[in-house]
């Protein structure tokens, strides 16, 4: 069982960074691939960013790609998401998400646990 919490979401301008975090309970937690995935009203869930189970992979989603950072501390059981040049399309509620099988990390469906999500607004 992991249970995970999101923070660092907020109201931030156009062009400017936030960095979510991602506090995991467990023992296991460096055994997990982590994922972040957005979700907009009325959209569907969508993949953001995740990374291997020792930090040597990353996986982005075109729209992120250069502006967002995923890393992880297996020593702290987090994972974080550096956000910068924020756009207003960037807006949506933000989940991380933990994958024991790693076969798919793009894939909602792959996650086996989710966290509560922490807004992230962008807007002048």
């Amino acid at each position: 069982q992991v249970q995970l919490v999101e923070s660092g979401g907020g109201l931030v301008h156009p062009g400017g960074s936030l960095r979510l975090s991602c506090a995991a309970s467990g023992r296991t937690f460096s055994s997990y691939a982590m994922g972040w995935f957005r979700q907009a009203p009325g959209k569907e869930r969508e993949f953001v960013a995740a990374i291997s189970w020792n930090g040597r992979s990353t996986f982005y989603a075109d729209s992120v790609k250069g502006r967002f950072t995923i890393s992880r501390d297996n020593a702290k059981n987090t994972v974080y998401l550096q956000m910068n040049s924020l756009k207003p399309e960037d807006t949506a509620v933000y989940y991380c998400g933990a994958d024991r099988a790693a076969a798919g990390v793009r894939a909602v469906s792959e996650y086996d646990y989710w966290g509560q999500g922490t807004q992230v607004t962008v807007s002048s």
